[in-house]
């Protein structure tokens, strides 16, 4: 079922050889730049126009009737709301002790440096709505959002045809649940384009966060700047670190469990034992034949994004779990919290055989929106800070400018820069 990748051995750096999906974020750009441009310039009317070109859904207007919003929660089913407010409890609890103190340095007497954590004032948050729908998306953006503190949070989800033009109706329950009023329905390039702009039936956001499409990644990179953005995520990936302690059913569940996001989803098995990997492919064709989406599945499992990696020892399998840096990393070995404890290149790490990825996914307290294809190496995933910035006041009395007012003025020489040198001696004259 998986490809095979063989580096037993091989002293090359695997991070050429190992599997990733295609994903060409300059070209979209090009693509959706007339759509980002006529949003820019035309405002709802291009939002409105590009929704029924690329989504064949009418919207008389953008934003989504507060009663609409209420009414989704009411009809909610009791399970589903149950989980989701258990998620919220257990992310919120998570977020919460994520928050940073101001903390105040005192370099010499009378002169201090005090760096103060604020939130972002207003944030528009992506919740994709295409093959499938997302309200946990809803809570891994929300959460930490409210938990920092931001006082404007505006949710936009794609309109749905089977649902009036409004965006989905789990969605809407969850931004109910979350108490976020503020929800317009639209996706994809133009949604993105209208977060950052505004139009006359939205004001602009100060940050885009959320997962989406390659256009609404695209069209993130392209109005980085005019606003910040969180990161820039592709399609979903697992890659799982396993020996012969593993179970193949478990192994096998999980790789698939991320193969029904999407075709171009990456599921990738890094293992010491060709016995596992064997058995993980048997379970794989005995499991994609009954799954709901197995033409999906099938498709990404059998891509070049996905594959098995066999490793001589664990030591080298943590070598090439590093250098993929997986959205999703799951070590299922002997003495797993050890292994766990040595990577440093992963969105989230999941430990041991019950903890699978799904569970992050929903209820493990843990955010969902995570780094791909690689960023793992440099970036972080959702969270708390990503909706804080932070802000150094600086107060220095006379006494202690005076202290230091000789290295200001020699520096300032040396960078040929005089006036700013003045402006420290004028205050001594």
């Amino acid at each position: 079922m998986l490809n095979r990748i063989d580096l037993r051995g091989d002293t090359r750096d695997p991070r050429g050889l190992l599997p990733r999906a295609r994903f060409d974020v300059t070209a979209a750009i090009e693509q959706i730049r007339p759509v980002v441009e006529a949003v820019r310039e035309h405002g709802a009317a291009a939002v409105k126009e590009a929704t029924h070109r690329f989504d064949h859904v009418v919207i008389p207007s953008l934003r989504v009737p507060v009663e609409e919003i209420a009414k989704a929660a009411d009809a909610l089913e009791g399970p589903v709301r149950a989980a989701l407010e258990e998620a919220i409890a257990r992310v919120r609890v998570v977020h919460a002790a994520q928050l940073r103190p101001s903390h105040t340095t005192t370099l010499a007497p009378g002169g201090t440096v005090t760096e103060k954590w604020l939130p972002v004032g207003r944030v528009g948050l992506y919740v994709p709505g295409g093959l499938a729908m997302y309200p946990s998306s809803v809570v891994m953006n929300v959460v930490p959002a409210q938990v920092a503190g931001v006082g404007q949070i505006v949710v936009a989800s794609p309109p749905q045809a089977d649902n009036d033009g409004l965006p989905d109706r789990r969605v809407l329950a969850a931004c109910a649940l979350l108490g976020v009023t503020e929800v317009y329905a639209m996706g994809g390039a133009q949604a993105i384009a209208a977060l950052g702009y505004g139009t006359e039936e939205n004001r602009p956001v100060d940050m885009i966060t959320g997962p989406g499409n390659i256009w609404v990644t695209a069209a993130k990179r392209l109005l980085r700047g005019t606003v910040g953005i969180d990161s820039e995520a592709g399609p979903t990936e697992i890659a799982i670190l396993a020996d012969d302690t593993a179970d193949p059913a478990h192994v096998a569940a999980d790789l698939i469990s991320q193969a029904e996001h999407d075709p171009l989803a990456a599921s990738v098995l890094v293992t010491t034992s060709v016995a596992l990997a064997d058995a993980v492919d048997r379970e794989l064709e005995r499991r994609v034949a009954v799954t709901k989406h197995a033409p999906r599945v099938r498709e990404a499992l059998t891509g070049p994004q996905s594959g098995t990696v066999l490793v001589s020892d664990i030591e080298q399998g943590l070598a090439v779990v590093d250098d993929y840096a997986a959205e999703h990393l799951e070590i299922q070995t002997a003495d797993a919290p050890a292994v766990a404890d040595r990577v440093r290149n992963a969105g989230a790490i999941f430990v041991g055989a019950w903890s699978p990825v799904s569970l992050g996914d929903y209820c493990a307290g843990s955010n969902h929106v995570l780094p791909t294809g690689g960023c793992a190496r440099h970036s972080s995933g959702l969270s708390t800070h990503t909706f804080l910035k932070a802000v150094h006041v600086i107060q220095y009395d006379e006494a202690a400018l005076r202290e230091v007012a000789g290295h200001v003025v020699t520096l300032a020489e040396a960078e040929d820069l005089p006036a700013h040198g003045e402006a420290v001696t004028a205050r001594f004259r």
